[in-house]
């Protein structure tokens, strides 16, 4: 019986906080498509009773996915979905390109009056916070030298509280786990597909794909700076 979310941890923070979120990734170990995150907004008003059957994304079916997205809408305050590009990914490295998407799911709430105060982000990584640059990653000017670019609008990080095990057990980081899950699956389906079946592998290392790479080459939605089975790299 896989283990149900509740929101011990949410309400705890709402005591204290107007608003609190719930972030969480998708795509940041596929060799294509973008990376995607989820935030999730709750506030003091939310109801306790969640959507029933909600849980980590990854515990569920494609179907259950799909058929959560709306009362898991409705249940939230606000909530949003950003992706990084794989040329993005390249530039940045894979944590800078989720702190951009991270950042730009932000900028979408805080445009609706609904930033939060502070957020639940999943595992013992703070991917969202701007690194403090060290004697490895500064430069001889003093900037960092892989520093990921920001959005057009600035958008103030918010607090993080990090959580091993958020998405199965935290309501509001498992909320924001199936909404980026079927949003990317959905943009991998709709891309145009030469043969990397795109639609069940989702970009992900499925056989179907690394032979697909093999005789195709790397395309536009590979992640080019990664080492892609079987393909010579194209490293900038």
């Amino acid at each position: 019986m896989r283990p149900r979310p509740d929101r011990t941890v949410e309400n705890e923070l709402l005591e204290t906080h107007d608003y609190v979120g719930g972030l969480d990734e998708v795509g940041r170990g596929a060799l294509a498509g973008p990376v995607s995150v989820g935030l999730a907004i709750v506030g003091r008003g939310t109801l306790d009773a969640f959507p029933e059957g909600l849980a980590d994304s990854k515990q569920l079916t494609a179907r259950a996915r799909t058929d959560l997205v709306e009362p898991v809408r409705n249940w939230l305050v606000d909530c949003a979905v950003a992706h990084a590009s794989p040329a993005e990914i390249d530039e940045c490295g894979i944590v800078g390109a989720l702190r951009l998407a991270g950042l730009r799911a932000l900028q979408r709430v805080a445009e609706r009056g609904h930033a939060p105060d502070i957020v639940i982000l999943d595992g013992v990584a703070d991917w969202l916070t701007a690194p403090q640059p060290d004697l490895l990653t500064v430069l001889g000017d003093g900037r960092p030298s892989r520093a990921a670019p920001e959005p057009a609008v600035d958008t103030p990080t918010p607090p993080v509280r990090m959580e091993v095990k958020a998405d199965a057990r935290c309501a509001v980081v498992a909320a924001a786990s199936v909404l980026a899950k079927v949003e990317r699956d959905s943009l991998m389906i709709d891309l145009e597909d030469p043969g990397y079946g795109w639609a069940s592998n989702k970009g992900y290392a499925s056989p179907t794909h690394i032979e697909a790479l093999a005789t195709l080459g790397a395309g536009n939605q590979h992640r080019r700076s990664w080492r892609l089975p079987g393909v010579e790299q194209y490293r900038s």
